[in-house]
């Protein structure tokens, strides 16, 4: 076999570039986030801060009111020593903003800035405090907290290095939300395989209209999932829906509601889901296989006896293996990335008891806005896709990248 050179590398050179920047780019940002405390909702922990910064906003801000409030009080202070107290924070605050007069938002510091900053600061709050208890200030409640914002001016580093993944391992919400997540892939992909199978082969005999047939068992593939989320939510209302009602007068449910009101009623009900729209698609893929079996094998099986058992065990599913090994592939690493069907139909609920790895992601990142934590989460995610696909690999026995 010929070995690729440079001219035949350039070929694919815009296919590695799209994966780099839509697919590896992604995950690498995800990766970097995890090792840090990464909040939006936090100022001093809405970057990514290997060393300490300074936050110039907030201390001018800062400064301009702390100033201000101390300036009104200075007829108040009728001691001498305490008045000039004052003025010396008024003057270091003063000559602070002169000195970083031309920067703006999160910079680096030196440390001599950086003991200057810590001197003003520790030198506003003894002598604010010493003048709450002597003296009536108008802002009493107000100052102290706009002194501390000084101190908060100052960012330490947000990087917290392997500490977010020990707490990720440690936290009962995400075992939960993985607990949930495999429950969900594994029964729902089974059942797909299964269903898929029998659907595929029923597809591959020559009746009269497999054409029509094959093109309208894609119709559930084709909805949108949202959209088949708010159908089936309909459907499972317990006050109205069909599929609640069929099942509490065959007696699987005691009333109607316990279908989305119930843990495990609400995962039952968002597997058949799931399990309705993504068969298809999975008889599909198993119907290719299918179709690539020599006939000439089955009219040799006929020949010596076989029975129809015997070909599908002897003959079907050792030849199919290549196309389940894909199928299977395909359709784990979509059901344990599972996220518009359960935010759609239970929003995790109730109680959590439907919430996956990606819902659990998704509330904490854009929920909460902590970025960090919730990019350790879809780490977790990507490392068990990872293994899943391996196991799957190794148990099939098939190297799908081979051509012979």
């Amino acid at each position: 076999m010929r070995k690729m050179g440079f001219r035949e590398f350039l070929f694919i050179v815009p296919i590695l570039l799209l994966i780099g920047i839509f697919s590896l780019w992604p995950v690498l940002q995800s990766f970097t986030y995890s090792f840090f405390d990464f909040q939006l909702n936090d100022r001093t922990k809405s970057g990514l801060y290997l060393n300490e910064r300074f936050n110039v906003d907030l201390y001018k801000e800062t400064s301009l009111y702390v100033d201000r409030f101390i300036s009104q009080d200075m007829e108040t202070i009728t001691d001498e020593e305490d008045k000039a107290r004052a003025q010396e924070v008024i003057d270091q605050l003063n000559n602070l903003d002169e000195e970083f007069d031309k920067e703006e938002g999160v910079i680096t510091i030196s440390s001599e800035q950086k003991e200057q900053i810590e001197a003003a600061y520790e030198n506003a709050d003894a002598t604010v405090q010493t003048l709450g208890d002597k003296y009536e200030l108008q802002q009493e409640e107000n100052l102290p907290l706009l002194v501390e914002d000084i101190k908060n001016s100052m960012i330490e580093s947000n990087f917290i290095g392997l500490q977010g993944y020990k707490r990720a391992l440690q936290d009962h919400f995400v075992l939960d939300a993985l607990r949930h997540t495999l429950v969900f892939t594994f029964a729902s992909v089974a059942l797909e395989l299964v269903l898929g199978l029998g659907m595929a082969m029923i597809m591959n005999q020559g009746i009269r209209g497999k054409g029509f047939i094959r093109t309208t068992s894609l119709i559930p593939w084709a909805i949108p999932t949202a959209v088949a989320a708010l159908m089936w939510s309909y459907l499972y209302d317990g006050s109205a829906g069909v599929v609640a009602e069929i099942f509490s007068n065959i007696g699987l449910l005691d009333e109607p509601t316990d279908l989305m009101q119930t843990g495990a009623g609400a995962m039952t009900a968002a597997i058949l889901a799931d399990v309705w729209k993504t068969t298809p698609y999975m008889a599909i893929l198993l119907l290719a296989g299918l179709q690539n079996i020599p006939g000439s094998l089955y009219e040799a099986s006929s020949i010596d006896g076989a029975n129809r058992i015997q070909d599908f065990f002897r003959i079907t599913l050792p030849l199919l293996k290549p196309s389940i090994l894909v199928a299977l592939l395909f359709r784990t690493l979509d059901a344990f990335r599972i996220f518009d069907l359960i935010y759609v139909l239970t929003g995790g609920g109730p109680g959590g008891s439907t919430e996956t790895l990606s819902v659990y992601s998704y509330k904490v990142m854009f929920g909460q806005t902590n970025f960090g934590y919730g990019s350790v989460v879809v780490m977790i995610m990507f490392v068990c896709v990872a293994i899943i696909s391996t196991i799957y690999v190794k148990f099939l026995g098939t190297n799908i990248m081979d051509r012979n």
